[in-house]
C-alpha cells in the first residue's frame, strides 16, 4: 500500500522560501508521476507541481514557474516542492499525491487533473503572511 507523508509546512512572510518534502512508502516508484496540490480556504484544490519518477520531467501550474521547483530523490523516495519568493496567495493546504501511469501518459492536462491520482498525503499547511 502506498503511503505518502508530508512535512515542511509552516508560517512565512512573502518573499520567503519554504521546502516542503513528501516520504514515499509502500511501492517502487518508476512510473509513478508524483504530483503536488493545494487547497486554499473556500477554493477548490488545485493543481500545483508534478514529476514523472523515472525521467525527472515535470510540469507546474503558470503561477508558480519561475518560484517553485519539484524534484525527487531516487535514493530517499521522497519528493520535495522548493518554493520561493513566496505570496500571500500561496497560503493553503499542500498536499502530496501519486498516480502509476504508463509513460505515455505524462501530459499536463492528465497530471494536472486531481482525480488521476489514486494515492494522496494528508496534507501541509503553508501560511504566507503579507
Amino acid at each position: 500500500q502506498v503511503q505518502l507523508v508530508e512535512s515542511g509546512g509552516g508560517l512565512v512572510q512573502a518573499g520567503d522560501s519554504l521546502r516542503l518534502s513528501c516520504a514515499a512508502s509502500g511501492s517502487t516508484f518508476s512510473n509513478f508521476v508524483m504530483g503536488w496540490f493545494r487547497q486554499a480556504p473556500g477554493k477548490e484544490r488545485e493543481f500545483v507541481a508534478a514529476i514523472f519518477w523515472s525521467g525527472g520531467s515535470t510540469y507546474y501550474v503558470d503561477s508558480v514557474k519561475g518560484r517553485f521547483t519539484i524534484s525527487r530523490d531516487n535514493a530517499k523516495n521522497m519528493v520535495d516542492l522548493q518554493m520561493n519568493s513566496l505570496k500571500p496567495e500561496d497560503t493553503a493546504v499542500y498536499y502530496c499525491a501519486a498516480v502509476h501511469i504508463t509513460p505515455g501518459l505524462f501530459y499536463y492536462t492528465y497530471v494536472s487533473n486531481q482525480y488521476r491520482y489514486d494515492y494522496w498525503g494528508q496534507g501541509t499547511q503553508v501560511t504566507v503572511s503579507s
